[in-house]
């Protein structure tokens, strides 16, 4: 129960930051999705950090704040950061799994999606310069905020649910 409202606080925080983009070529590139999904996939898991992601992207189209570009480059990154974390405990280390499944995987994935469905030819470079760029900017900045949180003792005690919401 408490992941769930852990990811729903995120979904909140996302859509609340949607302002914060860039547009390249037909990407609208958000770092702060990339920070939430390596924060989360800390905090919460592959699982529930692939439905935040999801969430997220659903609400920002269905508020014309993202793109349909935003589900797999950000589902992708969030599975493979979740996964990375759960069996390496290594926050660096799940940071470069989501500038992999974003920045590389979800940006080809994307391509189709770019091409056939938004009808915007574009070379699939454009996708994954744009994708990286993004991801790492995020991805950086949840490392930065993971330290903190890590330093002061707070991450393990967020992470075993000993903060009361």
């Amino acid at each position: 129960m408490k992941k769930s409202i852990i990811a729903a606080m995120f979904i909140a925080i996302g859509v609340a930051l949607s302002t914060f983009h860039v547009t390249i070529g037909g990407a609208k590139i958000f770092p702060v999705q990339h920070m939430i999904n390596v924060i989360l996939a800390v905090l919460v898991g592959a699982r529930y950090n692939v439905s935040a992601a999801f969430g997220t992207s659903c609400l920002r189209n269905l508020l014309g704040m993202g793109s349909p570009l935003a589900f797999p480059g950000s589902m992708v990154g969030a599975f493979l950061a979740g996964l990375t974390y759960r069996y390496t405990n290594n926050i660096v280390l799940t940071a470069c799994a989501e500038v992999v499944g974003t920045g590389i995987i979800g940006a080809i994935i994307s391509y189709p999606i770019a091409a056939f469905l938004l009808g915007k030819e574009m070379a699939i470079m454009t996708l994954i310069i744009s994708f990286t760029a993004s991801t790492a900017a995020g991805s950086f900045m949840a490392v930065l905020i993971l330290y903190v949180l890590e330093r002061k003792g707070m991450l393990e005690r967020l992470r075993h649910g000993l903060y009361s919401l």
